[in-house]
């Protein structure tokens, strides 16, 4: 789909009633990760409204798209977002982290159009490039995306599997790092300094777009670039801010793994209402 084609604000209104919606979730559960899932917003509205082939009705659909998301804490971000594109309704989303609920704390392939169980770090490339390498073999017309935070990329195993995607060519595969910069402990370049990332993962082989992970234009420019490379894997490094669209959570790690309380919602919701009528 061509940018012109896209209604920007309309995409804006949904990432905004989906940010709304994650707050008041996570703290009707009293647990969960806002930051994270807050900075993948735009990144997965843009996905699910403009790139994936994919139907709600039909979550294991042979033509479908696969997204991987390999930082599986972002279950406030992806399971508002599927229930937003129909695939379970709304109102399941008050059991979230409860006990007996399908919506577990990281995603779990009970919940219709989650692909694979994750959690652990570091995972996820690894089964799309399965996945990837397996349409190829098929000769299917299918694509393959992996949602990793930045954080994730410390783990050996994410290069790992960046070798083997380049070592195969595949060019059905697109990785989006979620670089909002800050992990659980602190800012990730404290903690160990991923720079110069973009030129890492071109020395490993890849085709690197750099996006603003925010901006839907140029979200969406990214994933229609990467689309037409050929013969070698390639990666979005969406530039995002951790806790988007929430001033006290913004950049604060403690907002990593922690619910608003009814004060902090209240103040949230406020401030994100403001933004809407501007």
């Amino acid at each position: 789909m061509s940018v012109k084609e896209i209604n920007i604000e309309e995409l804006k209104a949904r990432a905004l009633q989906i940010r709304k919606e994650i707050l008041i979730h996570l703290n009707l559960a009293g647990s969960g990760h806002p930051g994270g899932s807050l900075s993948a917003v735009e990144i997965l509205v843009s996905l699910y409204s403009c790139k994936l082939r994919h139907n709600p009705q039909d979550p294991q659909w042979e033509g479908r798209d696969i997204l991987i998301i390999s930082k599986g804490h972002i279950t406030p971000a992806i399971y508002t977002v599927l229930a937003n594109y129909g695939y379970f309704p709304k109102d399941e989303l008050k059991t979230f982290r409860k006990f007996g609920s399908r919506l577990q704390g990281h995603v779990h392939t009970n919940v219709p159009g989650v692909e694979f169980n994750t959690g652990s770090l570091g995972h996820g490339l690894s089964v799309a490039n399965g996945i990837a390498l397996g349409a190829k073999m098929l000769k299917k017309d299918q694509r393959v995306y992996c949602l990793l935070g930045d954080g994730e990329l410390q783990e050996g195993s994410v290069w790992e599997a960046a070798m083997t995607a380049a070592h195969h060519k595949l060019d059905n595969i697109c990785a989006i790092v979620d670089y909002n910069k800050v992990q659980e402990n602190g800012p990730v370049n404290e903690i160990k300094n991923l720079e110069p990332l973009a030129q890492k993962w071109k020395t490993f082989g890849w085709n690197v777009v750099e996006a603003i992970g925010h901006n839907f234009r140029n979200l969406i420019e990214a994933l229609n670039a990467c689309e037409k490379v050929k013969d070698k894997p390639s990666v979005i490094i969406a530039h995002t801010i951790k806790g988007k669209g929430v001033s006290f959570m913004e950049g604060e790690s403690k907002w990593h793994g922690k619910a608003p309380n009814d004060e902090k919602l209240k103040e949230a919701l406020a401030e994100l209402e403001q933004e809407s009528s501007v």
